[in-house]
């Protein structure tokens, strides 16, 4: 599959910290597409990760998909009805806890400055994030693949960091 064949409107999905943010960033680059981090409209900025009002995140968000040309990362069900419907193509990574576990830790104690983090923000260690990444993505892990099989729109997974890798090579993509 070539890059362009997803269109004007790409919607990552995947497990937290399994790069959808450097994913969407290098695509839009590579594209001249707006890159739209869901992390970034979901939680206030300044703040330690605190959440929007709902009907305020969803304004956002319905904003954010009204453009023609967007890459956006992130999952919120909450909200994908809508996305799904101006969506011209899917990409869902798809990578082990484990690995998110991994990267998780990487990015909270190593990485500054980095893609999609949440402006004034500092991420930290957090049980609750530990939690979410280990209990909780292996449930949307299911509704989330069984999604992709559903929708009728060009799409790819990448079930691996190698996969991951080899789509940003093949695409001629460069993280950020």
């Amino acid at each position: 599959m070539n890059l362009s064949d997803l269109g004007n409107r790409i919607c990552l999905l995947g497990p937290s910290n399994s790069g959808k943010s450097t994913f969407a960033n290098a695509i839009a680059r590579k594209r001249g597409l707006e890159a739209v981090h869901l992390d970034q409209l979901f939680h206030l900025p300044n703040t330690d990760w605190q959440q929007r009002p709902r009907d305020e995140f969803i304004a956002l968000h319905d904003a954010a998909i009204a453009g023609e040309r967007w890459v956006i990362d992130g999952n919120y069900s909450v909200c994908m009805p809508q996305r799904f419907r101006r969506a011209t193509g899917l990409i869902l990574l798809d990578i082990s806890t484990p690995m998110s576990l991994l990267r998780y830790f990487r990015r909270t104690l190593f990485e500054t400055g980095r893609l999609g983090a949440l402006e004034g923000g500092r991420d930290s260690v957090k049980w609750d994030m530990i939690h979410h990444i280990a209990v909780t993505t292996q449930r949307n892990r299911r509704k989330y693949r069984a999604m992709f099989e559903d929708i009728d729109l060009p799409k790819l997974q990448l079930s691996s960091l190698r996969a991951i890798k080899q789509c940003f090579r093949e695409w001629g993509l460069t993280p950020d």
